[in-house]
């Protein structure tokens, strides 16, 4: 098999590991938020996919994980939206952590990429949630969940690649073809 097929095989295993790890995490631990989405630790694994796997495969990988969840737990207006918008806060990881890796410390990079990820999730939801609502005061009613779960997705996000993922030599090779 060639190198280029080989990598290819390995990634879309990768990124149906990473679905199938986003789907579970963002349904494990579901605190209700008042507009009836939740708190999870879903985000977490949706940044390192986008780190990890780079835009299209953690991008899709994030999506169909998070929409997975929605699924599964019965919020199906979400779905569609879900995925667009966890696809986005992947890519936005990837993108912003590509941007500052050159120039700044590996930790560094990671935070600002996650903190403007999540800044997408919250204004994703924001955004959706007022046409579902028709209010925009009841949609920023979310955000503070929303807040909440980004500060979880970046903190935990970040600790578990920095501390754990970044030591494993496959992952640093994987990474490395990302970029």
């Amino acid at each position: 098999m060639s190198g280029k097929k080989n990598e290819k095989i390995q990634l879309l295993v990768l990124a149906g590991l990473f679905a199938a790890i986003i789907t579970v995490s963002t349904m494990i631990i579901r605190i209700p938020t008042p507009t009836k989405g939740y708190i999870n630790l879903g985000d977490c694994f949706v940044n390192i996919a986008g780190w990890l796997l780079g835009p299209l495969y953690g991008g899709t990988a994030a999506g169909i994980g998070s929409a997975l969840s929605d699924l599964f737990a019965g919020y199906t207006v979400y779905i569609l939206p879900t995925f667009i918008i966890k696809g986005l806060v992947a890519v936005t990881a990837y993108a912003v952590y590509k941007a500052l890796s050159k120039r700044t410390p590996s930790i560094v990079g990671r935070i600002v990429s996650a903190v403007a990820a999540e800044l997408v999730m919250i204004v994703g939801y924001a955004v959706f949630e007022a046409f579902l609502y028709s209010s925009v005061t009841t949609a920023l009613t979310g955000v503070a969940g929303n807040v909440v779960q980004g500060i979880g997705g970046v903190a935990f996000g970040v600790i578990l690649y920095e501390g754990v993922i970044a030591r494993i030599p496959a992952a640093k090779g994987i990474a490395a073809a990302r970029k």
